[in-house]
């Protein structure tokens, strides 16, 4: 299926489960003149003042690889863009590189239309200076909406970040530059060590993990409270649990041990995963995609359905325990 393709059957599934509209694509380039994306519901993204759309396309899964002829990442990228996901997330060590790049074959031409987030993992003033001067060259852009610094800890040295030479003046410096507009934190070990880093520093945004299993609880119990309080952007990630999306029907469930990856004894579909975390007072949510169709599945589960209630996100919780 081309993307031609794609948007049509995309257009006609969504349209039978909405009446809400298509809408005009703002700052459009003169490669998607005329075009127009589907109405995917829109939220604000925190203190930022800025709407998003509440699917970000992840930067990992076939956002990582390098193009084949079976898997072009960038006509994916394009796509989603086409059906109304206006937000890209990714990181220089997504791929070693290869995610940025492959947006990068996109923002050429519509940079105007994304929402654009990247991350640094490293610490120090230089290293992450250096860092986002690679990641821009990736991205073939000059600025960005959103950095974010990459990975929280449970072991972090938070007292090393607000050096002379660590990493927030860097942060600090690039904002002010308006090399980016606003910055953010992420990480997915430790909700303690989550919620330290938003007591300890002014961030605009969180992304962190959210999703229906017990061990991703003290998120939602201990981070999610003090984002708010703080009107922070909150993006949630893992939707499906991770890497290996075992909480989402139809996938292997692998119960691996180490903590970057969930699995429960039961799985729920990808759509109603992704209406429990947008039921959760949050900005946008992050969903890893690897084909037209997993982009399809995504787009008609935030146009054709409401998010889940306080009792059905309990419900799915149990069914998953």
């Amino acid at each position: 299926m081309d993307r031609r393709q794609f948007m049509t059957t995309l257009a006609a599934a969504v349209s039978v489960g909405t009446t809400r509209a298509p809408v005009s694509i703002a700052g459009e380039s003169a490669a998607s003149k005329g075009r127009k994306r589907l109405a995917i519901p829109r939220r604000v993204l925190g203190k930022t003042g800025v709407k998003v759309s509440t699917l970000i396309i992840g930067g990992v899964g076939g956002m990582k690889q390098a193009p084949t002829a079976q898997l072009d990442p960038a006509e994916m990228a394009n796509a989603a863009l086409d059906a109304g996901i206006d937000y890209f997330d990714t990181a220089p060590s997504y791929g070693a590189g290869q995610s940025e790049t492959n947006y990068g074959r996109v923002l050429a031409t519509r940079r105007n239309e994304v929402f654009l987030a990247t991350k640094t993992g490293n610490r120090s003033y230089d290293g992450a200076m250096k860092e986002v001067e690679t990641s821009l060259k990736r991205l073939r852009t000059d600025r960005l909406d959103l950095l974010q610094l990459h990975g929280v800890g449970a072991k972090e040295d938070f007292a090393k970040w607000g050096k002379p030479d660590g990493v927030m003046k860097a942060l600090r410096k690039l904002k002010e530059e308006k090399v980016t507009r606003f910055i953010g934190v992420t990480g997915h070990e430790s909700a303690d060590a989550m919620r330290r880093a938003i007591e300890l520093f002014d961030f605009d945004t969180i992304l962190t993990t959210f999703n229906p299993v017990v061990r991703r609880g003290p998120f939602q119990e201990l981070v999610l409270p003090l984002a708010r309080k703080r009107k922070m952007g909150i993006l949630a990630m893992k939707v499906m649990g991770g890497g290996y999306g075992s909480l989402a029907l139809g996938n292997p469930i692998k119960n691996d041990p180490i903590w970057y990856h969930d699995a429960a004894p039961r799985q729920a579909k990808p759509e109603t995963l992704i209406r429990y975390v947008l039921g959760l007072p949050i900005s946008a949510a992050v969903v890893g995609i690897s084909s037209l169709e997993h982009i399809g599945v995504n787009v008609a589960a935030v146009c054709n359905a409401r998010p889940l209630n306080a009792k059905e996100r309990e419900r799915l919780e149990k069914h998953m325990s």
